[in-house]
């Protein structure tokens, strides 16, 4: 079976996207044409606009601009609308991985922009995502990570801690207690699907119609099977630790003492999971990851749904 690298519909063999897929990028969009760059000349390119571009991070990443007519992503330095990562040179499948992660996502009930892959003309699959933070032609939406609203930097965006996360919630947010639930449940997700890289730059405040609260999610990849011999469990520490996080850690610790919110909040998130793990295996299935890495992307949620204590 054919799967659209977009929508993961079932599509014919002659074809190379779903209707629907190409409709979710543009309602006027009939055809997408394969990028105009291998992965290794997307690399190079990302590296050549890095000093112009605000978006860097260990993934190269090129700002990009779709035109609709001729059914082409094309690189920009200016009002880019998306942003593209191509195939890594160092780790394997990562844009794979980081589509099907936001997809698992969104099936839980987290905000996720517009994503999904797209064919280099290599063969190659790139990573697509849409950019949140802006509309109209130039227009630009309020929005700062936490490693600035925390006074820290790319050399410290690793040393803070889950608890320290609240404080700024409720300093910044216009409705906290319904973002510290958000914050829960992105925190036992990315601890479900081993993404221990969530930084604190990985974590943004979004400012939209006078309202301010967590940006949509972005940035979640199971890096635990992407990297060799993976150690952590979280990038920022929770209960004083990074490794062998246990339910009462999620539970007692972080959202009763720290997030102070009703136990029914913590059993109702973990009752999504649990009601859509057989949905999460069906996008695990249709997924472009080699089926060597399915096997591990779904070994691991099983070992981490286990120390939640997930029916």
């Amino acid at each position: 079976m054919k799967y659209c690298p977009i929508t993961y519909d079932p599509i014919k063999a002659k074809e190379r996207y779903s209707k629907r897929g190409l409709r979710q990028l543009s309602p006027a969009l009939r055809e997408l044409h394969d990028f105009p760059y291998s992965a290794e000349q997307q690399r190079k390119e990302a590296a050549h606009r890095a000093l112009k571009l605000s978006i860097q991070g260990v993934q190269a990443k090129l700002s990009a601009v779709l035109h609709t007519k001729q059914g082409v992503f094309e690189p920009t330095d200016k009002n880019g609308r998306y942003i593209l990562k191509p195939q890594s040179a160092l780790y394997d499948e990562l844009p794979e991985n980081e589509d099907l992660t936001m997809r698992l996502a969104a099936e839980v009930g987290l905000e996720v922009p517009l994503h999904g892959l797209m064919y280099c003309k290599d063969g190659s699959l790139t990573y697509f995502i849409k950019r949140f933070d802006r509309f109209g032609q130039s227009g630009k939406l309020a929005l700062e990570d936490f490693a600035q609203l925390a006074g820290q930097t790319r050399d410290t965006k690793y040393d803070w801690s889950m608890e320290k996360l609240v404080p700024i919630l409720d300093r910044f947010c216009t409705f906290p207690v319904l973002e510290k639930a958000k914050l829960l449940k992105l925190t036992l997700f990315n601890f479900l699907v081993g993404n221990e890289d969530m930084h604190l730059k990985n974590f943004s405040l979004l400012t939209k119609e006078g309202k301010t609260g967590l940006a949509p999610a972005y940035d979640l990849i199971n890096t635990t099977i992407a990297l060799p011999n993976a150690q952590e469990e979280l990038a920022l520490a929770l209960n004083g630790k990074k490794r062998k996080l246990q339910r009462k850690d999620f539970e007692t610790h972080f959202a009763k003492d720290r997030l102070k919110l009703p136990s029914a909040i913590f059993e109702e998130i973990l009752s999504t999971f649990s009601k859509q793990r057989k949905v999460w295996d069906s996008w695990i299935e249709r997924s472009f990851l080699t089926e060597k890495t399915k096997k591990k992307y779904r070994a691991l949620i099983d070992e981490r749904s286990a120390r939640l204590s997930l029916a």
